[in-house]
């Protein structure tokens, strides 16, 4: 079976972010494989020793990425493809970024295709399935269990509040909800065998790419942090009148009775 893993490199939302001008500063931010791609690569590796075949891991960004590609592999893909803009691109939206993965994608005969359901860094959620649009494949979104039978799927997907039961055939791509799996860890064998493994590098004119076939659409006004939330408030005395004060500012206060 050929398997696809399209990732994205993403900052660390555990660690600091700073906010300047509209912008977040990469210097000194911590990057990682978006996490709800870390799903779509454990189940990549899960269907390809269940049924065979060859996992591949794809990205678009610049040589800093190569990073996050080698702990796909070390996770356990066999190859990584580094579709490298740095040079040619100063900003990539969603259909630009779906236009090149596609580009490189339509003569590959994937049988499947995975990545996440949203980055988090932007959590537009468009990017799959404007590959598999572009493509002409089916596409299932927020998948949490794939069981794949030859050429066909039964996929369960997370709907709000519920689960939804959906029967398909290859080639399909799909989009990883948490609980889909548990992404495992790279081994220090992993890690020493990723060293080895196939990372090609392409640019946009080895995909007969040009930069107007990829002109950004889709313009961010601005970026800015959450307001930093009002300290909590810890009621003291008797039990009675910490239910009097409670409802005293749940009305005056927070005004909601």
């Amino acid at each position: 079976m050929n398997i696809f893993a399209l990732i994205k490199r993403t900052f660390d939302t555990e660690e600091k972010i700073v906010v300047s001008g509209g912008k977040i500063q990469e210097d000194g931010a911590e990057f990682i494989i978006n996490p709800y791609d870390e799903y779509a690569i454990e189940e990549a590796i899960q269907v390809r020793d269940a049924a065979g075949g060859k996992v591949t891991v794809v990205t678009i960004g610049g040589e800093d990425a190569e990073k996050q590609l080698r702990t796909a592999l070390a996770m356990g893909a066999d190859e990584a493809v580094l579709i490298n803009t740095e040079d040619d691109l100063d900003e990539l939206d969603q259909n630009a970024a779906a236009y090149i993965l596609a580009e490189y994608l339509k003569d590959k005969e994937a049988d499947l295709i995975l990545t996440g359901n949203v980055a988090i860094d932007g959590g537009s959620g468009q990017v799959g399935p404007r590959v598999a649009d572009l493509l002409g494949i089916n596409y299932v979104t927020t998948i949490t269990n794939l069981e794949i039978d030859g050429t066909s799927a039964k996929i369960v997907r997370d709907i709000e509040g519920d689960s939804e039961v959906i029967e398909t055939s290859l080639p399909l791509l799909v989009t990883a909800q948490q609980g889909l799996n548990e992404p495992r860890y790279p081994s220090l064998p992993g890690i020493m065998k990723a060293k080895k493994k196939p990372l090609a590098e392409l640019e946009l004119d080895d995909l007969d790419i040009d930069e107007d076939d990829v002109e950004v659409k889709v313009e961010t006004v601005d970026i800015y942090l959450p307001a930093q939330k009002a300290a909590g408030r810890i009621l003291e005395g008797e039990l009675s009148a910490q239910a009097k004060e409670l409802v005293n500012l749940l009305h005056s206060e927070a005004k909601v009775v």
